[in-house]
């Protein structure tokens, strides 16, 4: 039996379980794709594909070093990638391909058709389930059913791993370096050079979270001039470590996690098991996928289809300080700062009452950790359409949210440098200020508060 390994958002050597089985049994050669077109088709964020590339040519480098040859082939969408595949398994005589599962729809009908394609050519198909630690369709009520509250789904996910300790299996290679060069479709622009890819810098950023921060993560987590998030969001997305270690980091220092919701550890485990709930989310209920709304009583909801309102939104130039803030974060950057995430989406789908879709594919477009799972099921959230969503009748005020969390607007002056002389009993809210100083260039808000908030709650009570 000649055995293949496929790369998909799995883009890691350890603890890659499908990986490890692979070349356990044999696997010498490993694939990946170069699927321009279907990432365009997906709204992939440039600045995630440059670091996708950059990554996989460690892997292939590293790869070589154990002996195992990494292909990088072109095949621009889906249906390209079945080609190319059942050609590749029959030019190198493969009999078993080993890959991740990866839940999003489009991706599921492209395993199904490939398994059916495959079995007529007598190569056989394993699929892990490298992206969760429990499987879609693992966690249910009493009744079978896919949860639809995330508070009774963290309780069974808990339940069902109590006791649980994560490990993972030791890479079985000794080396047996190869040649290996990297094909010029992996040329880097350099976009993510700020994000190191080899995983010596990985255990790096891992470790000083897990000893600096993670004790600490409930208490700063909400506060973006404080470095208390994790900052792992971008590899977790392309699976360059997975969420199985994470959790075995975390247990190594607290072992006993799982059973201790009351431990200051817990609220990052927390976060992580809201990644679990919105991937089972979108195995059970395809709509998600497809621009639907999770809620169908809000299929009705009027949104305002205003393109300078929707610019100006994208470009941070809201009038609001801490929403101008965040998006330009995300713009220089390519990455938000998750309490931000719910400011600036409360903000477009409240305020300005702009549909949540093209919130949600503006940040794919733009974001480097950009997941459809966790982008769809945060914007729903945010947007009231979602599963266990944000009350309609709950709107976050921008200017209180600057309030609590960024107090002395630090994070505020960094990305809107133009207010960075405006005291801090202005920094907020600096129309009254500004007012007396026209040198300074900023926009006028473009709504207040009170009356959005009013047309918001009146449009969605009008849709239900």
């Amino acid at each position: 039996m000649t055995t293949l390994f496929w790369f998909r958002r799995d883009l890691r050597i350890y603890g890659n379980e499908a990986l490890i089985a692979a070349v356990a049994q044999g696997a010498r050669d490993a694939l990946f794709f170069v699927s321009k077109k279907q990432w365009q088709q997906h709204d992939a964020a440039a600045i995630q594909v440059d670091f996708a590339l950059r990554r996989v040519t460690w892997l292939g480098e590293q790869l070589a070093r154990f002996g195992v040859h990494l292909h990088v082939i072109e095949a621009p969408d889906f249906n390209d990638q079945q080609q190319a595949l059942l050609a590749f398994c029959q030019q190198h005589n493969i009999s078993a391909v080993f890959a991740n599962r990866e839940y999003e729809v489009n991706e599921r009908e492209r395993d199904e058709t490939l398994t059916a394609q495959l079995a007529l050519a007598q190569v056989t198909i394993q699929l892990f389930d490298g992206d969760v630690i429990a499987p879609p369709g693992s966690i249910r009520t009493k009744q079978g059913e896919m949860f639809r509250v995330f508070t009774p789904f963290k309780k069974a996910w808990l339940a069902h791993f109590s006791g649980y300790q994560a490990h993972l299996p030791k890479w079985p290679l000794s080396e047996q370096p190869r040649s290996w060069a990297p094909p010029a479709c992996l040329a880097s622009d350099g976009s993510s050079a700020k994000w190191p890819v080899d995983d010596s810098a990985l255990v790096q950023i891992v470790g000083r979270f897990m000893d600096e921060k993670l004790v600490h993560y409930g208490e700063q987590r909400d506060f973006p001039a404080i470095k208390g998030t994790s900052g792992l969001s971008p590899y977790l997305a392309l699976g360059i470590v997975s969420v199985k270690q994470l959790l075995a980091e975390t247990q190594l220092r607290v072992p006993d996690i799982l059973e201790r919701p009351s431990h200051p550890a817990f609220s990052w485990l927390n976060e992580l098991i809201w990644r679990e709930f919105y991937r089972h989310l979108l195995v059970e209920f395809p709509k998600l996928c497809k621009h639907h709304n999770f809620n169908s009583q809000y299929n009705h909801v009027a949104w305002r289809d205003d393109a300078a309102q929707f610019q100006a939104w994208c470009n941070g130039k809201t009038g609001y300080p801490l929403v101008d803030a965040a998006m330009r974060q995300l713009l220089q950057t390519g990455w938000m700062h998750n309490r931000l995430r719910m400011v600036v989406a409360s903000f477009l789908t409240k305020h300005l009452l702009i549909d949540w879709r093209k919130g949600e594919q503006f940040f794919m477009q733009h974001l480097l950790d950009g997941d459809l799972a966790s982008n769809n099921g945060g914007w729903q959230w945010a947007a009231s359409t979602g599963c266990d969503a944000q009350p309609y009748f709950r709107i976050f005020n921008p200017v209180t949210q600057s309030e609590k969390f960024d107090p002395k607007g630090e994070f505020i002056r960094k990305y809107v440098p133009e207010l960075a002389a405006v005291p801090d009993k202005y920094i907020h809210w600096p129309e009254a200020y500004l007012a007396l100083r026209p040198d300074i260039d900023y926009p006028q808000p473009l709504v207040e508060h009170k009356a959005a908030r009013e047309r918001a709650l009146a449009a969605f009570k009008g849709a239900i």
